[in-house]
């Protein structure tokens, strides 16, 4: 079932905003020269905490979280990249309408997946903004990166639009030199306007052509449908983020398998320079 299918929205108007407190950032060092630094961010649901210690959550939202429980617990494991750091944060809790108003870990509120449903701006500002700050005391000849699962996928794919555009949606410069985005079985918020916005501006089209993405999506996820990952990558891809592979995985549902880490393992060993690359 799909995101959409699961729950609906209620009517009535939304609660006032709120300031977004985060959770727990969990770092695992670089096990040899320290060349890049990839923050990875969680499912709807889940923590930053369990990619780094393997932990099983005391809360879990069943209906989202028991399939991602598999990338959690590998991701790390089976992207051995020694010359990584990896900054896993945990997203803040808040009412989620997806969920009926049920409070999670989630990076932005959602009510369905598509390109018609409002998007919560000022809930992926503000994790895209937390996800730059992270990255921001980086040392200036480290890369730095970001990846995701699912929901932490889109907000990955939300921060490349922030990265290309130099701002955030709310019109706040973007800080940071973004060299590598991945996203595995997500999709891409406020894809309906991305187009003209990239082509509205010079320097928006020159970065957005640079700027390297790996999306990934299985044929078989019942949660967030193959077809929404396939359209957020011609998304990018009509949009100008011309240096965008997209790959599909026959039968994968909503989880991660070994043959896809491999690659994403690969990708990201030869768009950041490290120690193995052959480019």
């Amino acid at each position: 079932m799909s995101y959409q299918q699961h729950f609906s929205m209620g009517s009535g108007s939304r609660p006032p905003r709120r300031n977004f407190e985060f959770g727990r950032t969990c770092v695992v060092r670089p096990q040899a020269k320290h060349q890049a630094t990839i923050v990875w961010l969680h499912g709807l649901g889940d923590n930053g905490s369990r990619y780094c210690n393997y932990s099983f959550p005391s809360i879990v939202v069943v209906l989202f979280s028991f399939i991602a429980l598999a990338c959690c617990s590998q991701l790390l494991e089976n992207l051995p990249l020694p010359n990584v750091k990896w900054i896993c944060p945990t997203a803040p809790t808040r009412p989620v309408a997806l969920l009926g108003g049920f409070s999670c870990t989630a990076w932005f509120d959602v009510g369905e997946i598509s390109e018609e449903s409002p998007d919560d701006w000022e809930g992926l500002d503000a994790s895209a903004a937390h996800i730059a700050n992270l990255l921001s005391t980086e040392p200036a000849d480290v890369k730095i990166a970001i990846g995701g699962f699912s929901m932490g996928a889109a907000t990955a794919l939300y921060s490349a639009t922030c990265a290309a555009f130099g701002r955030y949606g709310n019109g706040n410069a973007y800080p940071i030199n973004l060299r590598a985005v991945v996203g595995l079985s997500g999709w891409l918020p406020g894809s309906s306007s991305l187009r003209s916005k990239v082509e509205g501006s010079h320097e928006a089209a020159r970065r957005a052509a640079s700027l390297p993405i790996f999306v990934c999506h299985g044929t078989s996820d019942d949660v967030v449908p193959y077809n929404y990952g396939e359209k957020s990558a011609q998304c990018l891809s009509t949009a100008g983020f011309r240096n965008l592979t997209f790959k599909s995985y026959e039968g994968l549902g909503h989880y991660t398998v070994p043959r896809e880490m491999d690659e994403v393992r690969h990708w990201l060993t030869a768009r950041l320079g490290l120690d193995g690359s052959r480019s």
